[in-house]
């Protein structure tokens, strides 16, 4: 196990960060409002006293914004993680489907699944 080096985790994260907020972006382009409308209840919107487009338009486009952010945070997390374990103990990213990521120490392979929310 080598020593982790913080300022390469800087590096890293000065270096990738960008990318989060660009699919936060796409996220949002690609968000239209015909498809959200359909799966939408319009009754709820009455029950609780949602009467205007702009509130409306509001509560969705902050819950799509709030349940995409998640995703897309997670997987920028998990980059995070394969970054840190490769500098410290020379794992790679798994090619196993559903599996995140492979590294051996003390000649035992770890299998790792990442999970950045309360739910794993």
């Amino acid at each position: 196990m080598k020593k982790l080096n913080l300022k390469d985790v800087s590096q890293y994260v000065e270096k990738n960060i960008g990318t989060f907020h660009e699919k936060r972006i796409q996220s949002l382009d690609s968000l239209k409002l015909s498809q959200v409308l359909k799966r939408k209840n319009p009754y709820l919107f009455k029950a609780k006293y949602v009467l205007t487009a702009e509130k409306i338009i509001r509560g969705i486009v902050d819950a799509h914004i709030s349940s995409s952010e998640e995703g897309i945070f997670g997987d920028w997390l998990e980059g995070l993680a394969i970054n840190i374990n490769e500098k410290v103990y020379g794992g790679k990213k798994s090619g196993i489907l559903g599996i995140d990521l492979e590294f051996d120490d003390d000649r035992i392979r770890y299998i790792v699944n990442i999970k950045s929310g309360p739910n794993w």
